[in-house]
Order: structure tokens, then C-alpha cells, then sequence
């Protein structure tokens, strides 16, 4: 098995925690000398470990018991004093995102005293974990559920890429306010990037909504597109709304205020799985994702932008991404924007041999904007940031993201033994997904701006 293989294995071995918790300010933590579990650590359990780690939470078992949590408290205790658990890379130094999953160093030392006092109960323990649910929507009850169609992944497999269509059929035009990606197999799907074309009335007959989907190797071949029968009677794909889903591991759905990313659909819809990635399956298993979309009465005020950076993006990476054995070397890239814009969300994008990465936007007047910093990279844990409030970025502004990758043997999850050269790898007009390849990319999710946006809350 290659290093890179294990890494990504190895992972989800380990203790997978997540959760919504804001980061605790409590400094009064700290003087407690007897923990008991009612009443100090069942509270911080809850809320950054259970929403994962419970039935269908994709986490590989459940923290929803005093019981289950004392037969697990030493791996929680070592994961959370080497912050490796919850995981959330980014700084809060630098900024702050809706989610963080993060604790702090009192409640660290807290659950370590709890576990080195022989994990008292209190007594009253389960209060709050009692009420735990599984696992169905970060978003609560959908609307309407449309099954993919399904992959059965093979024991042994390494990375595995598909196109997919999910269509549907309903009685009349829709806004859908969000769309979320619920996978079968969450320790196994990497990625999933949607996008949305619609129909016209009577212009595909008969429509077919039964799922489909096509394995791809490398990159993006057009005839494998055209197998997804996309096109209308008379031969013509519609035009795609990209990016109504996404979906990394951590992420979950996310709604934006009424009338934000709001998006209408025809009677007859269409949802591609345009990048479609499983990771190394070390089991002969079958995969049965699902989308979840959630319909409102609002129609669309503001459309939501989507900028990429690097990698297939509007902006060049400096020097070119190829990283030599042996090496650790740094990358920028820059993109000035035309107009003032009010961001959203960002998404890093790097693969095996990230290190660490920083963004930010040099106003005209020469201030800087603060975006993310990253320190330590983890291919594992990809997020799409959500900030608390709209960033107003200028017109003029500089948006700069600089990233090092470290190919050397010092990296435990460096896919070559010894390293290798790794670079970009275009096939088909399209990147290579591969874990062994590398991409430097930033995604950028926008509106136009408007006076006070940077006022507008983006908390759910």
C-alpha cells in the first residue's frame, strides 16, 4: 500500500468528531478540580462531538451515552490535548467563520482531569444526551429527496471519479433555497460538486428521471457527458447553474438569509454530479447517496458568484505547480476584482502534500483584508468557510493566496516513497482529481455588494 493510501485510510480509523459549538470563553473552567460528567464534560460532548458521533453522524461510532463516552474518554482526552479533535484548521487568530469546531484550553485540561479523576458521573448523567437524534439533515426535514443512482465500490479500490444525473419531475416551477448532499458512505466520499439545469416545458419527452451516472479516469472527457443524456429534443444541453451543492468531508448544508442563493427550477430539472470522487475503499461496499432540497415561497433577490482561483481558475499560479522530490516550496496566486464584492464563503483546495495556507485582499489603499490562514493543512478536513458577516472586498482589491506544499520525506502523508515530482495533470481540458496529483486552487463564493452588506448577519 502507498503512503498516500494508508494516510487517507488511516484517517478514518481514527476518532472523527465535528460539531456547530461556538468556542467557549469560560474561564471560570479552569478552577474546577473535580469534574463530573452531568454537569462539565456532557455539555461540551454534546455539542462538538455527538452531532458526528451518533447514529448516521458518519463518525466511526457513537458519543451519545455516558457510557459510550467513558469507554472512549483516554482517545478523547489525547485527541482533544493535541487540538486534532474537533477538527477545524483554521486559525481563529486570523478569523473567525460560522461552525468553528474548536476548544478551548479550559475545556481541554477539563476532560483531561475528568479522565485522570476515573471519569465521574454526576448525578444526573445523559440529560443531554439522551435527546440526541440520528443523523438525517443539518437543515432540517427536505422537501423533496432525490436518490443517486447507486456505486458499488470495490475492496481494494483507490480514488474513483463519476458523472451523475438525478432528475425530477414536479408539478409546477419552484425557488429552492438550498441543497444539501447527504452521502451513504461518508468515510468514503471525498467530493461532490452539483450543478443544476432546467427544461423547458414539453421540450424533453419523454423525460427520464431515472439516475444515471458514468465512471471517468482523468480529468473530464465530452463524450462521457453526452452519456448522461442531457440534451433536449432538439440537441441542445440547456445551460447549467453551477454549484447549487457542494460537499467536502465537515461540510454541511448551509442556508443563506431569504432571498440569497435562492434559485428557481422548471417542472423538469436536472441535478449533475459534475465531480463525483470516492476515495481508497478498504471493504467491497455499495454507496446510496441522496440530495436533500428545501423549497421556499421567496424568489431569488440576489444570485450567488462563484470565483476560482489557481487550478482551472481565472488566475495563474506563480511560480507553476510542480513541486520536485525533496522540496518545500511555496505558490501564489492573485486575481484583482472588477467590481466591490461581499464574500461569503472560501474553500482551500489542496491535496496530500498541502502544508499550509494564507489568503487575503490588499485594498487600493493598501490595507489588507483578512481571509483565512490554514497552518497546518489537512487534506482530510476541506471546509467551505462561511464568515460570520459579508466581507465587503473593493473593487480594485488584490485577492492573494499563498500556499506551500512540502514533498519531502518528512511529510507522513506524501503519497511517494521516496517523494517524487508531482505537478498539475490536465487531461481532457479538466485537472486531475487524484490524490497523488496536486492542485492549488481557492474558491470564492459572492454577491454583487450593496451598502450594508457587511452589516447582514450570515448565521443560520
Amino acid at each position: 500500500m502507498n503512503r498516500g493510501l494508508f494516510a487517507y485510510l488511516f484517517f478514518f480509523s481514527l476518532l472523527w468528531g465535528c460539531g456547530d459549538s461556538k468556542i467557549s470563553s469560560d474561564s471560570n473552567l479552569v478552577e474546577i478540580n473535580n469534574p463530573v460528567f452531568d454537569e462539565h464534560i456532557e455539555p461540551i460532548i454534546y455539542k462538538n462531538c455527538t452531532p458526528c458521533h451518533r447514529q448516521n453522524g458518519g463518525a466511526p461510532f457513537e458519543l451519545t451515552s455516558y457510557k459510550k463516552v467513558k469507554n472512549k474518554a483516554r482517545t478523547i482526552a489525547k485527541v482533544t490535548a493535541l487540538r486534532y479533535m474537533p477538527p477545524w484548521p483554521a486559525d481563529p487568530s486570523y478569523r473567525h467563520f460560522i461552525g468553528e469546531k474548536r476548544l478551548t484550553d479550559q475545556e481541554i485540561e477539563l476532560i483531561g482531569r475528568w479522565v485522570k479523576n476515573g471519569c465521574p458521573t454526576g448525578e444526573q448523567p445523559n440529560r443531554l444526551l439522551s435527546t440526541v437524534k440520528p443523523f438525517v439533515s443539518a437543515l432540517g426535514k427536505p422537501d423533496l429527496v432525490l436518490p443517486l443512482d447507486s456505486v458499488h465500490l470495490i475492496q481494494g479500490d483507490e480514488d474513483r471519479f463519476f458523472l451523475t444525473k438525478v432528475s425530477a419531475n414536479i408539478p409546477h416551477k419552484r425557488f429552492v433555497r438550498a441543497v444539501e448532499l447527504i452521502p451513504g458512505k461518508r468515510d468514503l466520499m471525498h467530493h461532490f460538486n452539483g450543478h443544476l439545469i432546467n427544461y423547458r416545458e414539453g421540450s424533453k419527452n419523454p423525460f427520464d428521471t431515472r439516475p444515471r451516472k458514468v465512471e471517468i479516469t482523468v480529468g473530464r472527457n465530452p463524450d462521457e457527458l453526452k452519456s448522461l443524456d442531457l440534451m433536449t429534443d432538439d440537441g441542445i444541453i440547456p445551460e447549467r447553474v453551477h454549484s447549487v451543492v457542494n460537499y467536502l468531508p465537515g461540510v454541511t448544508g448551509v442556508m443563506y438569509p431569504e432571498g440569497i442563493g435562492t434559485f428557481e427550477v422548471n417542472k423538469q430539472f436536472s441535478i449533475i454530479g459534475n465531480d463525483v470522487h470516492y476515495g481508497p475503499s478498504a471493504k467491497s461496499v455499495i454507496d446510496q447517496s441522496k440530495l436533500h432540497l428545501f423549497f421556499t415561497d421567496t424568489p431569488p433577490k440576489r444570485g450567488i458568484g462563484e470565483l476560482m482561483l489557481g487550478t482551472n481558475g481565472v488566475s495563474k499560479i506563480e511560480p507553476p505547480l510542480i513541486i520536485e522530490p525533496n522540496t518545500v516550496s511555496t505558490h501564489v496566486t492573485r486575481f484583482q476584482v472588477p467590481a466591490d464584492i461581499s464574500v461569503l464563503t472560501v474553500n482551500p483546495h489542496m491535496h496530500l502534500l498541502g502544508r499550509s495556507l494564507k489568503a487575503y485582499a490588499l485594498k487600493p489603499n493598501g490595507d489588507t483584508i483578512r481571509l483565512i490562514h490554514i497552518p497546518k493543512w489537512d487534506f482530510r478536513w476541506q471546509y467551505f468557510y462561511t464568515f460570520e458577516k459579508m466581507v465587503k472586498v473593493p473593487k480594485g482589491s488584490v485577492i492573494e493566496v499563498e500556499a506551500t506544499f512540502d514533498n519531502t520525506t518528512n511529510n507522513p502523508f506524501n503519497p511517494h516513497d521516496p517523494p517524487q515530482r508531482v505537478s498539475e495533470r490536465f487531461e481532457y481540458g479538466g485537472s486531475s482529481m487524484k490524490a497523488e496529483d496536486e492542485m492549488f486552487q481557492f474558491i470564492i463564493t459572492y454577491l454583487g455588494y450593496q451598502a450594508g452588506d457587511e452589516n447582514i448577519s450570515l448565521k443560520p
